[in-house]
């Protein structure tokens, strides 16, 4: 069996390795993939975006199942594009893949099915916004309605900060066309989790719980990244929010989009913040996080294809999703400068009796070396059965790991181990 997994990161490195588990599957490409993953997938360099490539790619190599899991391909079609010309995909069409495309849509949607979110007001044109923010109470957040790299989302401590964040997205387009609507909300407080699930567009089986660390720097100061890394499972989501979340969210969201005509399938992620009033959406995503999946996929003990199969042909009642007791840290290596501007090119090396620990994001191969080639260059991940040996364990792993200008936060799980549950 041939796959195809469409993405270039370490979360398509972590799914590509638990793919491989799979022994019905005799070959895995990646498109584009990257330096790191060229050693568990054969890379094709044809771009996450470049929809008519990967169709004729995928038609010209006969590939059996495609795995789509970066946002803007799903955005923009790419499941649409392929199961047009009969290859069966893991990921949401496009008129679903809207609840990550559109923070104007997503948030509507809460508001019409009665899912639990914070307050906002959507924005339209510059001047009115700024005149609302004059009232607005603050702090108050800012959200691009667009996909922006995951950095579409200000919160702003000031007044004065909000309407700078509102002429940046609508006047100096920070955003491009992501922030022509922006959406201004309530600021919720309580600690935030993140839960991936599985779904077929009927059954929801969520996968553990994850804490996601945002800011650069330690003790979360520093400006906001994609991700410097994760613990699973999150310390805050006992089983009375699961139960809580699954019948007031996870639940309801499914069948809202079935009601709207947009059935979703794959991966929905729920961003969730755990208030005093109970859990609350902030986002949802129409695929894997990253780097939570890198943490949540170690874990899982069921088959990843098998399970992906099941999302696609709407058997996930019956198929088995299990996970492990253990607990789990993935430390994100990143290039110092990181998330601004940052120098590649700098030779890593991982001892090879680790490297199935590691997850490569940012790496190329320059004249046989593994090079880097991005902000967020790889991530130490370890499995323990307890959080403590998980963390432990991950920096263990980065002590191990060496590339020039590398950076990395030292207190991943800090506040996890701190919440004593």
């Amino acid at each position: 069996m041939k796959i195809m997994v469409i993405g270039g990161g370490g979360r398509e490195h972590a799914v590509i390795k638990k793919l491989k588990e799979n022994k019905s599957i005799d070959e895995i490409f990646a498109l584009p993939g990257n330096g790191g993953i060229a050693k568990d997938a054969t890379c094709v360099p044809i771009g996450a975006t470049d929809i008519e490539k990967i169709v004729d790619f995928a038609v010209s190599k006969k590939i059996d199942y495609a795995v789509v899991t970066p946002d803007d391909p799903l955005v923009l079609g790419c499941v649409d594009a392929l199961n047009k010309v009969g290859i069966p995909c893991f990921g949401p069409e496009a008129k679903a893949a809207i609840i990550e495309g559109s923070k104007v849509f997503s948030k509507n949607l809460m508001k019409k099915y009665g899912i639990p979110t914070a307050k906002y007001e959507v924005f339209t044109d510059m001047d009115s916004a700024l005149a609302y923010l004059e009232t607005a109470p603050i702090p108050t957040v800012i959200k691009a309605d667009g996909l922006a790299l995951g950095k579409g989302v200000i919160i702003a401590e000031t007044r004065e900060d909000a309407k700078k964040a509102v002429i940046s997205m609508m006047q100096d387009k920070a955003f491009g066309k992501s922030g022509e609507n922006i959406v201004i909300e309530e600021f919720l407080t309580g600690p935030e989790v993140s839960v991936l699930s599985f779904t077929d567009g009927k059954t929801v089986k969520p996968m553990i719980s994850s804490m996601d660390h945002k800011r650069a720097g330690d003790n979360d100061t520093g400006l906001n990244t994609g991700g410097m890394g994760t613990v699973a499972p999150n310390p805050y989501y006992t089983p009375e929010i699961a139960a809580e979340c699954m019948e007031k969210i996870f639940l309801p969201t499914i069948n809202a989009m079935n009601a709207e005509g947009r059935t979703f399938k794959g991966c929905l992620y729920f961003g969730l913040m755990i208030t005093p009033d109970g859990p609350k959406v902030i986002e949802y995503n129409c695929r894997f996080g990253d780097p939570e999946t890198q943490v949540v996929l170690p874990l899982l003990e069921s088959d990843l294809f098998e399970i992906m199969n099941a999302t696609t042909d709407g058997t996930l009642a019956e198929t088995e999703v299990r996970f492990s007791d253990n607990s789990a840290c993935c430390v994100i290596m990143a290039s110092q400068g990181y998330p601004i501007a940052y120098e590649k090119g700098y030779e890593i090396t991982i001892p090879e009796e680790i490297s199935d620990s590691v997850y490569v994001a940012g790496a190329a191969v320059k004249d046989g070396k593994l090079v880097t080639s991005g902000g967020r260059v790889l991530g130490a991940v370890k499995t323990a059965p307890t959080l403590a040996q998980a963390i432990d364990g991950a920096y263990g792993l980065v002590d191990k790991i060496s590339f020039g200008n590398a950076f990395y936060r030292k207190d991943i799980g800090a506040r996890a181990l701190k919440a004593g549950r």
